[in-house]
């Protein structure tokens, strides 16, 4: 009698089915439109539906594998917490009367649900040319004395992400302590690339490990962070990877994005983000010291909080973020993204701001780098078209940049996008950065880029042709489980 292993594994299978069904109904809490297409996945595509579940549909992490493991660190976490809630009443207190007092609500928010400390004394400079913003790191870097704390997703193995280690390698030579955090998907530089790196004593790490390697293609809990520290003094965070693409050499030509140097109380918060993502992904249990968190600090006027989001948390730090900022404005929302794909609460949010006489505009890209993500955002935006919302395209090459400047008051620049990846899936971090003078700078910033955009009318909207249609159909479905 023949072995036939499709009879065997069949009843494994659908009862595997029934328990994944079972868990993500009741356990996982999940949108009921995710639900629902994993459900039918499962149901419909036995074999291949949960493998799929297993690769792209289980969350890998918890929060309590980001906490810090040390009890002293956690009691000065505490601590800082405490201080900050009286802080920031006295903070909101100068300014009471005024416009900042009511836009320094969301400080409230984020450091109650995030823990997002209020930090002050911050000289922010925002950069908007790759040339700028890896010049002004590599300049941090020949000059560091103590360390260099690096987190990014992509690093290419091209000229500048060749540079880039080289000049790590050289300051570990120095005794300069070198720790790089990559992400295992976005990661481009073979091991050899780092291979000289770490015989001059410098440490490198892939953000985190699996047992199984398929699942390290998998393309979802990505570190999309984006973050440099330099002797504690100095912080860099934004849109830029390292690579030859980012100083507008890749195929999709010229690149606009968004970054900011941090010096000040800022680069504590820099740090400690640092410090957690590095102590989960090699065990390290980097702790607090003087060497890493020096007392000398800016000289700059603007309040900034740095806010974390990933699938370690419960809530979503990063969508709440945009939802606080969106529901304070009074006046102004300019918004850049590549990817606009957010979930219903956001879409609901810009249009009752706009349809309550605030100024929305969105800012993204003219020409996709992922179609399915690119017609996607073209539908959710076109939504909002009729409520007011002043939508563009962004056509002297590829705008990456992911910020949001309300009211000249805040601004918040970052690696977030504004999608329902960077919300739930992606490990994110934003610089929320109150101060009049730096918004004022972004909101100028947005009004050049104008002169580069086309708007999208209403009218352009609704003579979209059918194979636009059908693009943007199949993309919107797609839209939960991109």
């Amino acid at each position: 009698m023949a072995f036939d292993l499709g009879q065997v594994l069949l009843p494994l299978v659908i009862i595997f089915d029934l328990a994944a069904i079972v868990y993500v109904v009741f356990f996982e809490r999940r949108d009921p439109g995710n639900a629902t297409v994993w459900i039918l996945a499962l149901v419909f595509m036995p074999f291949l539906g949960f493998v799929l579940y297993l690769l792209f549909g289980r969350p890998y992490f918890k929060q309590k594998d980001f906490q810090l493991k040390a009890k002293g660190d956690q009691e000065r976490i505490h601590q800082f917490l405490n201080e900050q809630k009286a802080e920031l009443a006295r903070v909101k207190g100068e300014f009471a009367g005024s416009e900042m007092e009511s836009i320094l609500q969301a400080a409230d928010l984020l450091l109650t649900s995030n823990g997002a400390l209020v930090t002050q004394g911050n000289e922010v400079r925002a950069f908007v040319r790759g040339q700028d913003k890896f010049g002004a790191l590599l300049d941090a870097i020949n000059g560091a004395k103590h360390h260099i704390h690096m987190e990014y997703y992509i690093i290419e193995n091209d000229e500048l992400g060749r540079k880039i280690v080289a000049a790590l390698t050289e300051k570990a030579r120095q005794g300069v302590e070198v720790r790089l955090l990559y992400d295992a998907f976005g990661n481009r530089m073979p091991k050899e690339g780092y291979q000289m790196l770490l015989e001059a004593g410098g440490k490198v790490a892939p953000f985190y490990k699996v047992l199984i390697p398929a699942i390290t293609l998998r393309i979802n809990y990505h570190d999309h962070r984006k973050i440099a520290i330099v002797d504690g003094r100095i912080g860099f965070l934004g849109g830029f990877n390292i690579g030859e693409e980012y100083l507008g050499k890749g195929p999709l030509g010229w690149w606009r994005d968004t970054a900011v140097e941090i010096k000040g109380q800022g680069v504590d918060a820099l740090q400690l983000r640092f410090f957690l993502d590095w102590n989960y992904a090699t065990k390290e249990n980097l702790s607090f010291g003087p060497a890493y968190f020096p007392m000398a600090k800016g000289n700059g006027n603007a309040y900034i909080q740095i806010v974390s989001g990933g699938p370690d948390n419960l809530w979503n730090p990063i969508k709440e973020e945009y939802l606080k900022l969106i529901a304070l404005a009074k006046r102004t929302i300019y918004l850049q993204t590549p990817y606009f794909v957010p979930d219903q609460s956001v879409l609901d949010a810009l249009r009752i701001a706009a349809l309550s006489g605030v100024d929305v505009r969105i800012m993204f890209p003219d020409k996709p780098d992922h179609p399915f993500v690119y017609w996607a955002s073209y539908s959710y935006v076109g939504e909002l078209l009729d409520a007011g919302v002043r939508a563009y395209t962004y056509n002297n090459g590829f705008i990456h940049a992911k910020t949001v400047t309300v009211d000249d008051l805040v601004s918040s620049i970052g690696t977030a996008n504004w999608d329902i990846r960077s919300f739930r899936l992606n490990f994110e971090t934003n610089a929320v950065i109150y101060d009049r003078e730096f918004a004022r700078q972004q909101r100028e910033i947005f009004e050049e880029d104008l002169k580069v955009c086309t708007q999208i009318t209403s009218e352009l909207y609704k003579d979209r042709s059918l194979t636009i249609r059908t693009k943007e159909g199949v993309s919107r479905l797609l839209s939960s489980v991109l």
